[in-house]
C-alpha cells in the first residue's frame, strides 16, 4: 500500500512557522513579554532603565501603533488583534516576520515536498500570513482572558487602597505595583500618565476603548461620574467589582453548558477535513480515477462551501451573547 505523508509535512511546516514567530518574538524582547511572569513589563522595563519617562513613552507607543496603521490594507487584519494582544513588534516589523517566515515556509516546502514552484509560492504565502494571524489571534484570546480574571481583583485593591486614604491615582499605582501583567502594565501607564498631569478617567476611557472591553467601560463610567457628582468611590467600585465578579461567573457557566456543543462542532468542521487528510496520506491515488472528469471541480467546490457553512452555523448556535 503506497502511503503520502505530505499533507502531515504540511502541518508540521505551519507548526514550524508558528513556533518560529514565537522564538522570534521572545528573542527580541525577552521574557518580560512573557504574561506568566510575576513581574510586570512596565516593572522590569523600570529596572533595566529608570526613566519613568523613556519606560512610559515606550509602552504607550507599544500599545497604539497597532490601531494607527490600520489603514494599511494587509495589515487591517491584523490590527484589532494585534491591538489588544499588545504585540511589543511595530507594524512594520510584525510585516517582516510574516515576508520572513513566508520565506522560510517555501524553503521547507521545496525541500521537504516534490510540489511544483506556484503551489509551494502559493502555500508558502499562506502559511506566513495564517500563521502570524494565528500567533496573533492567540496572544490576543489569552491576554483578554487573563484581564477579564484579573479585573475584580484589581478593582477590590483599590477600594482596600482608598478606605485607608489613598487617593484614586495612588491606588491605581498601587495595583500597577501588585498585579502581573496584563493590567499591571496598562494600570502604571494610566499611573503614570496620571503624574503627569492626564486626567486619570481620560486614560481609562482610552484604555477601555483600546481593549473594547464592557468591564472597562463600566469601571471608567463609574469613576467619571463619581468626579462629577460625588460620592464614596470605594462603594462605587466595591458595587462594580461584584457586579464584573458576577457577570465573570455567568459567562463562565454558560461557556461549560454550550462546551459539549462548542466541540461537537469543532469535531463535525474538522472531521471532514481529518478524514481528507486522512484518505491522501493512506491512499494517495484515491481519486485519480475521478479527479480528471468535469464534475470533480464543482462537487469540490460544492463541498467546500457546504463545510464553510457548516462552520459558520455550528458558530452560531453555540454563540450565547449574555
Amino acid at each position: 500500500m503506497q502511503i503520502s505523508i505530505e499533507p502531515l509535512i504540511y502541518i508540521l511546516i505551519f507548526v514550524a512557522v508558528v513556533v518560529i514567530v514565537e522564538g522570534v518574538y521572545l528573542t527580541a524582547f525577552g521574557k518580560s513579554i512573557s504574561l506568566n511572569n510575576r513581574l510586570s513589563r512596565r516593572l522590569a522595563l523600570l529596572e533595566k532603565n529608570a526613566n519613568r519617562e523613556q519606560v512610559l513613552e515606550q509602552l504607550r507607543k507599544e500599545m497604539n501603533q497597532h490601531l494607527n496603521s490600520k489603514s494599511i490594507p494587509l495589515y487591517s487584519v491584523f490590527a484589532k488583534k494585534a491591538q489588544r494582544a499588545n504585540i511589543a513588534f511595530s507594524p512594520k516589523a510584525l510585516m517582516g516576520v510574516m515576508a520572513m517566515v513566508s520565506v522560510l515556509a517555501f524553503m521547507m516546502l521545496s525541500v521537504f515536498t516534490p510540489a511544483a514552484l506556484p503551489v509551494r509560492l502559493a502555500l508558502g504565502a499562506v502559511m506566513g500570513v495564517g500563521g502570524v494571524y494565528y500567533w496573533v489571534n492567540s496572544k490576543a484570546k489569552k491576554r483578554m482572558n487573563l484581564l477579564e480574571e484579573q479585573l475584580p481583583d484589581s478593582i477590590e485593591l483599590m477600594v482596600r487602597s482608598l478606605r485607608v486614604g489613598h487617593p484614586f491615582s495612588t491606588a491605581i499605582g498601587i495595583v500597577a505595583k501588585e498585579i502581573p501583567d496584563p493590567l499591571g502594565s496598562e494600570f502604571g501607564v494610566i499611573a503614570d500618565e496620571a503624574a503627569y498631569g492626564r486626567d486619570v478617567t481620560e486614560s481609562l476611557k482610552a484604555f477601555a476603548e483600546r481593549m473594547d472591553s464592557q468591564d472597562l467601560r463600566f469601571l471608567a463610567v463609574a469613576v467619571s461620574i463619581q468626579q462629577q457628582s460625588g460620592g464614596n468611590l470605594a462603594e462605587i467600585l466595591e458595587g462594580l467589582a461584584k457586579v464584573i465578579r458576577a457577570r465573570f461567573k455567568l459567562f463562565r457557566r454558560v461557556r461549560a453548558i454550550t462546551a459539549e456543543a462548542k466541540w461537537s462542532g469543532m469535531f463535525l468542521s474538522a472531521f471532514p477535513i481529518g478524514a481528507l487528510i486522512l484518505i491522501t496520506v493512506v491512499r494517495p491515488d484515491y481519486y485519480d480515477d475521478v479527479k480528471e472528469t468535469a464534475a470533480f471541480i464543482p462537487a469540490a467546490l460544492f463541498v467546500v462551501v457546504f463545510l464553510i457553512i457548516n462552520i459558520i452555523y455550528m458558530k452560531m448556535m453555540t454563540n450565547i451573547k449574555v
